[in-house]
């Protein structure tokens, strides 16, 4: 039933219209004009735009269906990462990749085409469905914005999934809750080749701090990062101020508290440990450490409903999936967060946020499947 060509060229179309995040405009718009084709019952845009400085808010579509299944919806993300600017695609038989020098999109309109596929499927051949939500979120390579501006009262369906994985075959059941950290260390300027006693070097105690962290892969739970260390002036003045950027991930939410209190515990200890070598600094150093909640935990029991629909439809068509944990956020970690048990499907699409990312056209159309099933038995 599935028009290969169809999802190919959709796919294609998809990639090729620049949706890097916060300029989502012009995907928005196109999918407007192909849902419209299908007679939602409902659509509209919401105004999370406002909140997020994207040119469009997400997008929403609703169809009653015409058999008496459980309602649920289906969800991607129309931003890509950068470099997304004036993406061509490159086909070798049912290869896609990149033409040039920059990253191919199939995160996440690999999903996105296989939706378009199967509605278009179902719309032409008047297939029984049940109720289904489409929705459409925007600037979630950035931090989830999308969803987490989102009003989860626009969703009536219960449980959904979010079409944003790699691999094939794969169904994400558990992702972890993540802490942001924001650390910014104050010492006192001073100039460093006339009077270095008079200051308090801010990037040492940060050095000091940091060699004492835990980081990298705590156990099979946890992870703990630190990406970014910003300050100074010049080599020539003691660095007055400088700040850390880092992040906390873990399956459970005991661990992810008892690491960052730890975190912070050896921020503070450093500071307070502080002892002026020579008694003439102009100050005392201090510290600031902020804590942000990311993405909360996304933990599903392989005996709850939405694990069960996904098992029941992939069976119906003789497909094995593997039930895995996986350790990135995603817009499911926002909906699960919201009360809207949602797992995650994989699309196919592989070495995703670099130029060499691909996708093969049978990987779609096994999700196009998926979703058939899903739908439709």
């Amino acid at each position: 039933m599935i028009d290969k060509e169809r999802l190919a060229a959709t796919f294609t179309e998809l990639c090729e219209t620049d949706s890097p995040s916060r300029h989502e405009g012009a995907i928005a718009a196109r999918l407007k004009e192909i849902w419209a084709t299908l007679s939602p019952n409902e659509s509209f845009e919401d105004d999370s735009a406002e909140k997020t400085g994207s040119e469009s808010g997400n997008l929403f579509f609703r169809f009653k269906g015409t058999n008496d299944g459980k309602p649920l919806f289906l969800n991607c993300h129309m931003d890509t990462v950068e470099p997304g600017i004036g993406v061509r695609v490159k086909r070798e038989g049912d290869l896609f990749t990149s033409a040039g020098n920059t990253i191919l999109g199939s995160d996440d309109k690999s999903g996105i085409a296989a939706l378009i596929e199967a509605m278009r499927i179902i719309h032409e051949q008047k297939l029984p469905c049940r109720p289904v939500e489409f929705v459409f979120t925007t600037c979630e390579e950035i931090g989830l914005l999308g969803a987490k501006a989102l009003n989860p009262e626009h969703i009536t369906a219960k449980f959904g999934y979010a079409l944003d994985s790699s691999g094939t075959g794969r169904v994400i059941i558990g992702a972890p809750a993540a802490n942001r950290l924001n650390i910014e260390i104050n010492g006192i300027a001073a100039h460093a080749g006339l009077h270095p006693e008079w200051g308090v070097n801010a990037l040492m105690l940060a050095a000091q701090a940091l060699s004492r962290m835990p980081n990298g892969r705590i156990d099979d739970e946890s992870t703990v990062n630190f990406g970014t260390v910003c300050g100074g002036v010049a080599s020539n003045i003691v660095p007055e101020q400088i700040t850390i950027e880092g992040e906390v991930r873990s399956h459970s939410q005991r661990k992810l508290t008892e690491l960052t209190e730890k975190i912070e515990q050896i921020f503070n200890s450093t500071i307070h440990n502080w002892q002026d070598p020579t008694g003439a600094a102009k100050g005392i150093p201090s510290v600031q450490f902020q804590s942000t909640l990311d993405f909360p935990l996304m933990q599903l029991r392989r005996q709850s409903e939405v694990v069960r629909e996904i098992k029941q439809a992939a069976q119906s068509i003789s497909m094995e999936l593997d039930l895995v944990k996986a350790g990135g956020g995603s817009d499911a970690n926002i909906f699960n967060g919201y009360g809207l048990p949602t797992a995650i499907i994989a699309t196919g699409m592989t070495n995703v946020h670099s130029t060499g990312e691909q996708v093969q056209l049978q990987d779609m159309v096994a999700v196009t499947r998926l979703i058939l099933a899903l739908l439709t038995r």
